[in-house]
């Protein structure tokens, strides 16, 4: 119990705030300086201690010493004021301020914790060259009845060298400007109601007190609360309702001129005081010589103290009773003359004045109230001494001066003499800790008859100075007043001291009494750490060590921790110690705070805990009852029973017990109440369980179970009226104790009866020795599945644990259900071990049924032997209610173990492509609690999980499904899995586990949208799916979750951009990569079509009837993925058809890299409107003919299309391999000229024309055999052979005049001049494909001949092509 030092509070960027107020410390360090910049760290942690202690200013200082110094220390250059309450904290420098408001945030370490962030910042002054030269942040009262005790608000008063103090809102708004003195503003000081703490101490007012040069101004703290609510409320109005005239109420002020001092730096007002007679007559001796008279009562008078020069230390004294002038526009108005004299409307009250108004008031400034002169009565003269600043106590007593000898003075103030002073403490900052004695902690005084129930008298209140010293970094803290220093921390060069003063104004007599405010005392500012702390003093510090009985005792203490951290080879010689050290203190909190110690300590051993506790216990017993504290006599009492109770255990286990005798399987069947078939089963279920399982547990061979050292045990247990209870512990520390007390019992390994004999007499309860053995058996699962003779052990204990006194009710009827029984189940339940928890389900319900067959032939009175017994017995646990749940729990246990195995099991088949994080992710044990909250499809979305882990094609779930194939033996996975669809024929119905599935996939797509095949696979389950209400809901719900957003965002990025973007920008609005982004687009097509396609066949289709198995019926939590789908609405066809062929433009564009081409610039006014509106809702979309302009766009594009898909096809050019193109795009590709001609017909494109196209494109890229089977879907072939008239003619226009031989010079020849001016006319560049054989041309002359109708201008051309191409052909034969 020694001062602390603590951390309250941190700052979340300090640098933004430094960077502010001085902006030339952002520059870099000087050229050639190699070093940190404080600045530019992230982190205020980065820059060590020493980098920091090394900006101490060294004579003679360089220019770069300079900077770096006052990059460290900047914050001794402002001016800073944290508000008591900590809700505020101003720094300010010149004409700038940051107002820091605190924030509850997560540090790095996961841990809450408060932050002050930068609330506001800005310029404060309005006058030209004005500076702040002090501030005070006063949180003010909330005066509504309700208040839970924090300010209402936060007013920040703030001094300017104009002599102007001003006052503003948290937030910078000024309230209210007054102009008391044309000197500078020196300091401002504040005080706030203190309740007094005896009778005879007078009741001090709250009041603002400000220092100027020659002058003291003191502002009523009433008139001051009432006159800035007011301000505020005006401020509040005018910013709803425009400007309004109205005057706040007048403000009370004094105005004192000090007199007979040279200088003047710090003050401190000590409010008002009144003398003692004696007092009264000395002081009229001084100042009116011997003939001077008195008044009867002793007159009131202000106190204030000044430090600066000549004299170092003023005392002023100014009579009580005089006139308080007023500062108001309110009061000038209705003043006399005379009064005019005495009263001064001395500033104006910014905020409701016109502009004029304003100007007219900086311009002419306010005339000065003239202030009343007050002679120093005496001081403490010290001509070459300057004093540097004061700081009251908070008890008005004592008050610390510092000088510029860098000495601290100690004034006694009511005296005025200089009482202690300390030297050696250059710049010291100061402050006061004010430390209440709580009674309860008092230490007992020898003279009183019961000093340890002792409450009385008034709590003390000790006095403690601190002192920071920045030259040596270090900040102590002294008892007053000639006390010793109590406490010492370094805390680096470059910290602030704060100390208010002064708490919440506006709280009177009778609000403060019920409103115990949250405030600091002191705190200290670290800008190198960026943290705010305060000091912990405790108040035993205070006392004298002559007199403290706790003093002696902390000594003891520390001693004793000291003596237990020692090793020593001697035991016996450190356990008298301990014994002469614990009965030497006498407080009795402190004694049973060294036996703590003494308990938790983890070198002595076992024995030395025992004979000290022992010894302390019967010391105690052997003192008189008046003077033994009862509380550590029941604390000995009860820590030596655990210690008993300890040693019982332990002498249990290390006992050398072994029931060697093996269980067979007719043993345990008949112990578990099972037949034989049905013991096989529940081995072959544990057999496969543990199989699976064991890949997925590690364990440690270093792990002892049934160890417990003594201190843990100590910490786990306690004793509350002879009742033994654990304590609130984590699950592995229950597990711990459990161990402790039973794995060697179900080992075999030590007797079941002792040990339950001891646990009972010791006071453990059965219900608690119940929960400690389940959680023992159910965490050591892998243990028990091992070794089946611990099924027995169980058993045993079970029996003896439901036999003992209050576990199960006496009067506990069969057709109820039994809160033991009850306890057991809802633990199995809970386990996520299913193994484990359906063995001991099966224990828990044999010793059930025993316990309920014997208390009912209790009951009965009468004996039945033979069959008559069983079938009695099964009569009985066929009424047993509790049975029945058992039942129930069973089947349930082994429902749950089966799903648990399945999902444990690795799939055999080996993966081609890479296995993503997201599956690689563990999943998450079950358990019947799990499963029974998870909602109806909880079953089937675990199992989802699984085959998304596993990535299994939806074709294995459906071959899982059928019956076994005997010539092809299932895989286990397979096995497993029927055995699952066996086990849930409701809840996996291939439909349902196909929803889940598909949207399992499409959530983790979410997760990582670049794994474009799970969107893929997504797909693929949702076209599983057979019951088109089911897919219809489900498709529904993953286009309004997950893909509308995205789908918007892509369709207007590639409208932006006129063309397939590329992959940054991808990235920015649509969050995946252009590959991924056209794999997405093209699932999106797949789903569309789904979607249309269910909703075609959903009306021939019944609505599915969702089952749920009679294990099961009890489900509550989420509704399910197909309940869910099935509370969708009807989509609207036409608008789904609508997107769908936006969808394949997108696609379109993205697949092929489309450029030039605006998808939205296809669909007019109506058809844009009508995108991403919900599906189910009836939109205007286009109808009737379209606009030409439009058609001919769309019509481009789909020729585009096609180009584009020929290409990609068949491009002799193209440099890598099909193969490796549609690699690249997951997923099978769409039949492009298929889809063309589909939206060319909803597009009101002529289908001919696209049809025409695509033969075109095939010939001009030589795929001829194709194009003559695409003829036959042309309507007008006329059309068509004109166009491939042309092609032909390129093609030998390349064969004859591009080639450039002699055979083809002397064909050219004899061709007649009409088809040599033609040919010469063509353009060979446009064909795609020029290595095509000439044979395969005559074809295609041939079939533009068929095409051609005899009458048509064209078909003499064609004629002579033919002949042409003939004469061609003869040569190469």
């Amino acid at each position: 119990m020694a001062c602390s030092i603590v951390q309250f509070c941190y700052f979340q960027d300090l640098q933004a705030a430094r960077d502010f107020l001085f902006p030339h410390l952002r520059e870099e360090t000087p050229t050639g300086a190699v070093r940190r910049d404080p600045s530019k760290s992230t982190n205020w942690e980065d820059d060590g201690w020493g980098a920091w202690e090394e900006t101490e200013p060294q004579e003679p200082e360089e220019e770069g010493n300079i900077c770096k110094t006052q990059k460290a220390s900047w914050l001794q250059d402002c001016v800073l004021s944290l508000s008591p309450t900590n809700d505020l904290m101003a720094i300010a420098r010149e004409q700038k301020a940051v107002f820091l408001v605190p924030k509850w945030k997560y540090s790095d370490k996961g841990k809450e914790e408060m932050q002050f962030a930068v609330g506001w910042s800005g310029s404060l002054n309005v006058e030209e060259g004005e500076c702040v030269t002090s501030a005070l942040c006063i949180p003010l009262a909330s005066q509504k009845r309700s208040s839970t005790g924090r300010p209402d608000w936060t007013c920040i008063v703030v001094g300017f060298t104009s002599g102007y103090v001003r006052f503003y809102t948290e937030n910078g708004v000024l309230l209210l400007a007054q102009l008391l003195n044309e000197d500078p503003v020196l300091q401002l000081k504040c005080r706030t109601y203190e309740i007094p703490r005896h009778p005879g101490v007078t009741e001090q007012n709250e009041e603002l007190s400000i220092l100027y040069p020659a002058a003291i101004v003191t502002i009523d703290g009433f008139s001051l609360f009432q006159s800035l609510r007011a301000c505020r409320n005006q401020v509040a109005k005018a910013a709803a309702s425009g400007n309004e005239n109205i005057q706040p109420p007048p403000l009370a002020y004094k105005k004192w001129g000090l007199q007979d001092i040279d200088t003047i730096i710090d003050h401190a007002s000590i409010g008002i005081m009144t003398l003692s007679p004696f007092d009264q007559m000395k002081t009229a001796s001084n100042i009116g010589g011997f003939n001077a008279t008195i008044k009867n009562s002793p007159p009131a008078m202000s106190q204030y103290i000044t430090v600066g020069s000549n004299p170092f230390t003023g005392f002023f004294y100014a009579l009580e009773g005089s006139t308080q002038p007023l500062l108001s526009h309110v009061a000038l108005a209705v003043a006399s003359k005379l009064t005019s004299a005495l009263f001064n409307a001395a500033s104006g009250w910014l905020g409701w004045k016109s502009k004029h108004e304003e100007e007219a008031v900086q311009k002419q400034k306010p005339k000065m109230e003239p202030a009343t002169p007050l002679a120093v009565r005496f001081g403490l003269p010290d001509s070459r001494r300057h004093g540097e600043s004061i700081c009251l106590s908070p008890c008005n007593t004592l008050a610390a001066v510092t000088d510029d000898f860098g000495r601290v003075i100690l004034l006694d103030v009511a005296r005025g003499i200089a009482i202690r002073m300390w030297k050696g403490y250059r710049d010291a900052q100061i402050g006061w800790i004010q430390i209440v004695e709580d009674l309860h902690e008092r230490v007992p005084e020898k003279v009183d008859f019961s000093p340890f129930g002792n409450n009385q008298g008034p709590s003390r209140v000790a006095q403690f100075l601190v002192i920071y010293a920045p030259r040596r970094g270090i900040l102590e803290v002294w008892s007053t007043q000639q006390g010793p220093r109590v406490g010492a921390f370094n805390v680096g060069k470059h910290c602030r001291l704060l100390y208010p003063g002064y708490k919440i104004m506006g709280l009177n007599n009778v609000t403060s009494q019920s409103w115990q405010p949250q405030t600091y005392q002191i705190c200290l500012v670290d800008p190198v750490s960026g943290s705010v702390k305060t000091v912990n003093v405790p108040f035993h510090l205070a006392l004298s060590d002559k007199k403290s009985e706790r003093a002696k005792d902390m000594h003891l203490v520390k001693k004793l921790a000291a003596l237990l951290k020692t090793k020593s080879p001697n035991l016996d010689l450190v356990e008298t110690e301990i014994k002469e050290l614990i009965l030497d203190i006498k407080y009795p909190a402190t004694k049973k705070q060294a036996l703590e110690s003494i308990l938790a300590s983890e070198r002595l051993p076992f024995s030395c805990l025992r004979n000290i506790t022992q010894t302390l216990m019967d010391t105690l017993k052997n003192q008189e009852l008046e003077s033994v504290d009862e509380g550590l006599l029941q604390f000995c009492a009860n820590k030596l029973k655990l210690l008993h109770l300890y040693e019982s255990v332990n002498q249990l286990n290390s006992l050398d017990f072994h029931s060697d005798t093996p269980v067979s399987d007719n043993d345990l069947a008949i112990l578990l109440r099972l037949d034989e078939k049905e013991l096989l089963k529940l081995q072959a279920l544990l057999e496969k369980y543990k199989q699976e399982n064991t890949r997925t547990t590690v364990r440690f061979s270093d792990d002892k179970d049934g160890v417990l050292p003594i201190k843990t045990f100590l910490e786990y247990l306690e004793y509350e009226k002879d009742v033994l209870n654990i304590k609130k512990i984590s699950e592995e520390e229950y597990v711990a104790l459990g161990s402790f007390f039973f794995w060697k019992c179900l080992h075999g390994e030590s007797s079941t009866e002792d040990m339950c004999h001891t646990l009972e007499s010791a006071g453990l309860s059965p219900q608690l020795l119940l929960s400690l053995l389940l959680s023992v058996w159910l965490s050591k699962e892998k243990d028990i599945l091992d070794k089946p003779q611990s099924v027995c052990c169980l058993h045993t204990m079970l029996s003896l644990l439901s036999k003992m006194k209050v576990a199960i009710d006496e009067t506990w009827d069969s057709q109820s259900v039994s809160p033991w029984w009850q306890q057991m189940r809802m633990a199995c339940i809970q386990a996520e071990n299913n193994g484990a928890a359906l063995l001991s389900a099966h224990v828990g319900h044999s010793v059930a049924a025993q316990l309920s067959n014997n208390m009912t032939e209790k009951k009965f009175s009468q004996t039945v032997l033979g069959t008559d017994s069983e079938a009695l017995t099964d009569s009985w646990e066929a009424l047993s209610l509790d049975t029945e749940y058992w039942k129930l729990l069973l089947k349930q246990l082994e429902d749950c173990l089966i799903l648990q195995t399945l999902l444990h099991s690795k799939g055999s088949t080996t993966r081609n492509s890479k296995v993503s994080l997201l599956q690689a992710e563990p999943l998450p044990k079950l358990s019947v609690k799990k499963l029974l909250e998870g909602g109806k499809g909880g079953i089937a979305d675990s199992v989802a999980k699984w085959i998304f882990k596993q990535d299994f094609s939806p074709e294995v779930l459906k071959l899982a499904n059928k019956e076994r194939d005997v010539e092809n033996p299932d895989e286990p996975k397979e096995d497993l899995l029927r055995l699952a669809y066996e086990q849930f024929p409701c809840s996996l119905e291939l439909d349902v586990l196909h929803a889940h599935c598909c949207w399992e996939y499409v959530v983790q797509w979410n997760k990582d949208p670049e794994e474009a095949r799970f969107f893929i696979r997504s797909i693929e389950h949702l076209k599983h799916i057979l019951n088109a209400h089911v897919q219809n809901g489900i498709a529904l719900m993953m286009w309004n979750t997950f893909l509308v957003k995205r789908f918007s965002a892509a369709t207007y990025l590639m409208d932006k951009v006129g063309k397939s973007p590329k992959d940054r920008l991808c990235r920015r609005d649509v969050g995946m990569s252009d590959t991924a982004m056209t794999s997405f687009l093209g699932s999106c097509l797949d789903l569309l079509q789904t979607l249309m396609e269910a909703d075609i066949s959903r009306d021939e289709i019944q609505v599915p009837v969702l089952d749920t198995e009679d294990a099961w019926l009890s489900v509550e939590g989420p509704i399910s993925i197909v309940e869910l789908a099935l509370e969708q609405k009807h989509i609207h066809y036409p608008l789904v058809e609508h997107h769908s062929i936006l969808c394949s433009i997108l696609y379109a564009v993205m697949r092929f890299s489309l450029k030039t081409v605006k998808p939205l610039s296809l669909f007019d006014s109506k058809g844009k409107n009508a995108f991403f509106k919900d599906l189910t809702s009836i939109q205007l979309l286009p109808s009737g003919e379209m606009d030409p302009n439009f058609i001919s766009i769309r019509q481009q594009f789909l020729l585009k299309v096609v180009s584009a898909a020929v290409q990609s096809q068949h491009s002799v050019t193209k440099e890598r391999d099909p193969s490796e193109e549609a690699a690249d795009i997951p997923g099978k590709d769409q039949d492009w000229p298929v889809l063309a001609v589909d939206l060319a017909h909803h597009l009101q494109v002529s289908e001919d024309v696209v049809r025409r196209h695509y033969v075109g494109e095939l010939y001009n890229y030589g795929v001829d055999h194709l194009a003559e089977e695409a003829i036959l879907q042309v309507h007008d072939k006329e059309v068509l052979a004109s166009q491939l008239l042309v092609l032909t003619g390129q093609r030998l226009a390349y064969a004859l005049l591009h080639t450039q031989t002699k055979e083809g010079m002397e064909l050219l020849a004899r061709l007649p001049p009409t088809l040599c001016t033609w040919l010469k006319a063509m353009n060979p560049q446009d064909l795609q494909n020029t290595e095509v054989p000439i044979a395969t041309t005559a074809k295609l002359v041939n079939k533009v001949i068929e095409l051609l109708p005899e009458k048509h201008g064209q078909y003499s051309l064609a004629l002579h092509l033919i002949e042409a191409v003939e004469a061609i052909s003869i040569p190469s034969l």
